[in-house]
């Protein structure tokens, strides 16, 4: 426990926002969560578990103020009218219950909303295309329209302080909202008071600050939330150039400073590509030193120490974070109590980044209770009570054995985990050797080091078991978590039968088991995750000429959605790895192999030395399939359950095999009924 007198006592320390008084250092910033103003029952419990975790303030994601800003199909927050303010007061009521701020990301998001649901033309400093592919364009802003849009943010601040908000935020960044590109000269070509000088282009800015402050008084303190920096160089905005410009001009006007990177693909980037933490100190130390007021920025902390040294190095005033508070909503808890080896710390995966790209609820690698927590009842520290003293085998100790060896010894049953192999942590150990991904080795080292604290888990290595073998040791429950392997015959999405010549074709599997092609490598990627890139940039890296071959029109195409696709592809290019894409692999013969177009079905013809598949996966389910098929002899060794988990029961992401493990110790003799209901439970929209 933190006395006050200990290493991070710092971070406990209250700080004066405007009006209001955060309780500690502790800030999670707005961030995106796949809930929003569709199921504001679920985001209420999940803002309200990180406010029970801790963290002083707690803020919404961005919250639209107006119809003319419609982000549809993506599900963000609303505040359009007084009918948003119940859904939202939910939330505030969830963080105030435990003591801690509630704040609320208002937002306009300009050309950046297509409008696709409310069907208005988007608006914008001026006349020009809305930045996705929607064949939509938005229509240059009058005098008329920047009052109406000045009426509305004070109006959507007025209910905000309405809804229980302590902060209200003022949003420029992300490359995302009219007071962004009012800011930039390649979005903001007016000839008026709001256009062609830097002092015109930030007015509006300026003007909603004034206006939130007029709206809310004393109720509410108002944030500013700045990106600082597009990584563009002289073509966007700079920290060192307009950027430190416009936080002279604005310094004290907000009573907190929000500061962040530009676009979302720089502010959330992977660990693949920027592994360390507080990487964007480069960026926002210069703050500080301009203004008065307190000042919270980002950079994947999980570390207390490097926490602590933001702060006393005058870099920030309050540590914040979206991605740390996802995988760990207890992590300020945990650095309180001294319980810092027990934070599960962010890998950097983005996997929730892409539950909000996709339009549904967030989920995590580490924290397989994230968006569980109204729809399934799932706390991240809670579980509850065995049901029994029966002794339960997990076998096999990936990512889905070790969390659900992990919950079932946290509800107290004793447990016996076998691994076939002589380290524990299955794939995340394995992939956490290709580049970039060595911080998913924390998938595994988390729960390894819980398991060995546990009085009541044996763990034993090296012990591939047979089915006659489970069968003599008269466990009463069996959890097979055997993970899968990757097909080496070329079926996947697009062959569904095997492709011929594939006799001596690598696979994943081997690659990472260090069994290497040798020569002109192509790989095969019908994935379209981050594998195929990882283990091409691995091979390059290994000496190997390497050709990339996707039916997809770009390399790890799904990976889109964790915002490193261009990342991967132009990583990709510059370790001189060559790529062709649209094409499909027809067979391999005589050291060549056939690739189709997939538009045309034509055919063109390249030397490989080796091929690597990276298609599809089949479940390792031979065990699981061994126990059940004779049932009088299971019953006559007394084992009444065999459940299947993780990538042996369906082969997915290492995220959803940490949440198939979970799921299946929590259901563990639970009631059945009672968990097919939390499957079904739902928000449904109320009928006026």
């Amino acid at each position: 426990m933190d006395d006050g007198q200990g290493p991070y006592a710092t971070l406990f320390e209250p700080v004066q926002i405007g009006p209001k008084l955060a309780p500690n250092r502790f800030y999670q910033v707005p961030h995106c969560n796949g809930m929003g103003h569709l199921r504001p029952r679920a985001h209420a419990a999940m803002r309200g578990i990180k406010a029970e975790g801790g963290w002083g303030v707690v803020s919404t994601e961005e919250t639209e103020i107006h119809p003319t800003s419609d982000i549809a199909p993506s599900v963000e927050q609303r505040i359009w009218d007084d009918r948003d303010i119940p859904a939202l007061r939910l939330m505030t009521e969830a963080v105030h219950t435990h003591g801690s701020l509630a704040a609320v990301e208002l937002a306009h998001n300009g050309q950046h909303a297509a409008n696709l649901l409310t069907r208005t033309p988007p608006l914008a400093p001026s006349h020009m295309v809305v930045d996705s592919l929607h064949p939509v364009q938005a229509r240059a802003m009058d005098a008329a329209d920047i009052r109406a849009f000045r009426r509305w943010h004070r109006a959507a601040a007025q209910r905000a302080a309405d809804a229980g908000f302590d902060i209200v935020y003022v949003y420029a960044g992300h490359n995302m909202t009219l007071p962004f590109h009012f800011m930039l000269p390649r979005y903001n070509g007016r000839s008026d008071e709001y256009g062609g000088s830097l002092a015109n282009r930030v007015r509006l800015t300026r003007e909603l600050l004034e206006d939130t402050k007029d709206a809310v008084g004393d109720r509410c303190a108002v944030a500013f939330r700045f990106a600082v920096d597009e990584l563009m160089g002289p073509e966007g905005l700079q920290a060192d150039g307009e950027a430190a410009e416009i936080v002279a001009m604005l310094a004290d006007l907000p009573d907190l400073w929000d500061l962040h990177l530009s676009g979302w693909a720089n502010d959330s980037v992977t660990a693949r590509f920027s592994p360390d933490e507080g990487y964007q100190e480069p960026y926002t130390a210069f703050v500080k030193r301009l203004t008065d007021k307190p000042v919270v920025g980002v950079g994947r902390f999980t570390s207390p120490d490097a926490m602590v040294s933001q702060i006393r190095r005058g870099v920030l005033d309050l540590i914040g974070a979206a991605r740390p508070s996802i995988a760990d909503p207890f992590l300020p808890a945990k650095i309180r109590e001294g319980r810092i080896e027990e934070i599960r710390e962010c890998i950097g995966c983005n996997i929730c980044v892409a539950g909000d790209n996709q339009c549904v609820p967030m989920r995590c690698t580490q924290n397989p209770t994230m968006g569980e927590e109204w729809r399934r009842g799932w706390h991240p520290e809670r579980i509850a009570a065995a049901a029994s003293d029966d002794p339960v085998l997990v076998i096999g100790a990936g990512p889905a054995g070790l969390e659900c060896a992990l919950q079932l010894a946290r509800r107290g049953y004793p447990v016996t985990l076998a691994e076939a192999s002589t380290d524990l942590g299955g794939r995340a150990r394995a992939e956490a050797a290709l580049p970039g991904l060595g911080s998913w080795i924390r998938v595994a080292d988390y729960r390894t080091y819980a398991l060995k604290r546990m009085q009541n888990v044996e763990i034993y290595l090296d012990s591939t078991l047979t089915a006659d073998q489970v069968l003599e040791f008269s466990f009463a429950h069996v959890f097979v978590a055997t993970g899968s392997v990757w097909r080496r015959d070329g079926v996947g999405r697009r062959a569904r039968r095997p492709i011929p010549g594939l006799d001596g074709a690598f696979t994943p599997d081997d690659i990472l088991a260090g069994r290497l092609p040798e020569g002109r490598v192509l790989i095969y990627d019908d994935d379209h995750a981050y594998l195929g890139g990882a283990i091409a940039e691995a091979l390059k890296g290994a000496g190997r000429d390497v050709v990339l071959v996707t039916p997809a029109a770009e390399v790890s195409a799904w990976c889109v959605n964790t915002l490193e696709q261009p990342r991967i592809q132009r990583r990709l290019l510059e370790v001189g790895v060559d790529i062709v894409t649209a094409r499909g692999l027809v067979a391999v013969e005589s050291g060549q192999a056939t690739l189709d177009c997939v538009y045309t079905g034509r055919t063109v013809q390249m030397v490989c030395d080796s091929v690597v598949t990276v298609t599809e996966r089949l479940p390792n389910d031979g065990l699981a399939q061994a126990l059940r098929e004779d049932p009088n002899r299971r019953a006559a060794a007394g084992i009444r359950t065999v459940k299947t988990v993780g990538d042996a029961l369906a082969p997915g992401l290492i995220a959803a095999a940490v949440y198939s493990g979970h799921a299946a110790a929590r259901a563990f003799q639970a009631d059945p009924a009672a968990v097919e209901a939390e499957l079904f439970r739902r928000e449904m929209p109320a009928l006026d």
